[in-house]
């Protein structure tokens, strides 16, 4: 799931880059890289996976 999120942000900030748009102050391209990034992180730590450890 963060997967799909991580490339929809990166989508994201890839047309805002192209058009030369920026929403507001804080929405940027480097801002919604950063986001894309920290998705990734998070889908490669496995949250969200759907799974847990065995519990003992």
């Amino acid at each position: 799931m963060f997967a799909l999120i991580a490339a929809l942000l990166f989508v994201l900030a890839l047309v805002f880059e192209i058009a030369g748009v920026a929403v507001g102050g804080v929405v940027t391209v480097a801002t919604l890289g950063t986001a894309g990034l920290l998705c990734v992180a998070l889908h490669l730590m496995g949250v969200g996976a759907g799974w847990s450890p065995l519990k003992k």
